[in-house]
């Protein structure tokens, strides 16, 4: 809890302090950047938030890895946070940012569950029926999930749409557990 309040006013301060400098997009595209680096490797947030790695080298990695990728205001944000021992919660940060980015865009995002990849057909249609109930633009998150075994499964927010094979066969199976047929024998 306590990470995501830090995370959270972090990641506020880097967003008001790029609109003020008129860098968003840019702080935007570094905050992605780092955000997508730190969910697919998880040595690197361990490395992060190693207690016993010092913060000048944990400066030094983070420049390594992100040489000449990231703006000038994004890397000195970079630099006060790891001044401020505050570098444990880096991928929280770059997450949300991008979170209160969208907000502020007013872009939805939604997740996307299907058993099979979306081909660009469905895509687009299901991005602007999204859009049409939503009223803005959208950010989709695509997932495959064999488990589900056919249909789609959509969430915007907290709501959801389940139209998969899965819930269905769920269903069916709780409406004959309640065996509304009694035998007369």
């Amino acid at each position: 809890m306590k990470g995501q309040r830090v995370a959270y006013r972090y990641a506020k301060s880097l967003l008001s302090l790029a609109t003020e400098q008129n860098m968003l997009e840019q702080a935007f595209a570094d905050m992605q950047l780092i955000a997508d680096t730190c969910n697919t490797s998880k040595d690197f947030v361990v490395f992060l938030r190693s207690p016993v790695v010092k913060a000048d080298k944990k400066i030094s990695v983070i420049n390594t890895v992100f040489t000449d990728k990231l703006s000038v205001i994004s890397a000195g944000f970079i630099r006060i946070i790891t001044t401020h021992r505050r570098e444990i919660y880096l991928a929280e940060i770059a997450n949300s940012f991008v979170e209160q980015y969208r907000e502020l865009k007013k872009i939805a995002t939604a997740e996307v569950t299907t058993a099979s990849p979306l081909d660009e057909k469905l895509r687009n249609r299901i991005r602007e029926i999204v859009r049409q109930t939503e009223g803005r633009e959208v950010f989709m998150i695509e997932k495959v999930d064999p488990g589900i075994i056919g249909g789609i499964i959509v969430k915007v927010g907290d709501r959801r749409y389940d139209g998969s094979i899965m819930r269905k066969l769920r269903q069916l199976r709780q409406d004959f557990s309640k065996n509304a047929y009694v035998s007369q024998l």
